[in-house]
């Protein structure tokens, strides 16, 4: 017969008991130091708040001023959080658009930044024109912004809604994939 059913009844539940402690001290330990280096890869090496930053482009002229809040740079995925985006696109012989969100994130080199939370598209030179979202990945390389969300586009021609776009800023054309509806207010004559 087996050893331990020949100890004393309390002798096996102090083993149990043993047993079960033992457990929980492994997993609760491995938990916490899970946690632990979670915290320590979402350390920042680097931060700033209220600021504006000037991005040149490759002849040294000025493409873009962004503006935010908060930013904070984090190493372990090469990732920069941004609070309240403001982005102007400079474009010489161009408007100037506009892009502003609750929250932008993008990683490396910033080609794609993914904006969230009452994101607006507006141009400068023109405030009547106004895009909004919940979401939009903009793609400073090409000067493109697209998303799949619901999308609002006012004007002063009128009220544009549609589900998903593509906007080419600098050819200055917007594509609304779905659910396209809109009022339009012809001038009058």
């Amino acid at each position: 017969m087996n050893v331990i059913f020949n100890l004393p009844r309390y002798a096996r539940l102090g083993l149990l008991l043993i047993a079960v402690f033992s457990l929980w001290l492994i997993f609760n330990d491995s938990n916490q130091s899970e946690q632990q280096s979670s915290e320590v890869r979402r350390t920042s090496d680097y931060a700033m708040t209220d600021f504006t930053m000037t991005i040149m482009d490759i002849n040294g002229e000025p493409a873009r001023i962004v503006k935010g809040e908060e930013m904070a740079h984090y190493p372990h995925d090469d990732s920069t959080e941004i609070i309240q985006p403001v982005t102007e696109f400079l474009e010489p012989g161009q408007d100037t658009w506009v892009v502003s969100s609750q929250h932008g994130h993008t990683q490396g080199e910033a080609e794609t930044i993914l904006l969230t939370g009452n994101v607006i598209i507006s141009n400068k030179d023109d405030p009547a024109f106004e895009m909004r979202t919940e979401r939009l990945t903009l793609n400073t390389q090409d000067n493109t912004a697209y998303t799949e969300e619901p999308v609002t586009i006012h004007s002063p021609q009128g009220v544009t809604d549609a589900v998903g776009l593509h906007a080419a800023l600098d050819d200055e054309t917007i594509n609304l994939h779905s659910r396209v509806k809109g009022q339009y207010d012809a001038p009058a004559n």
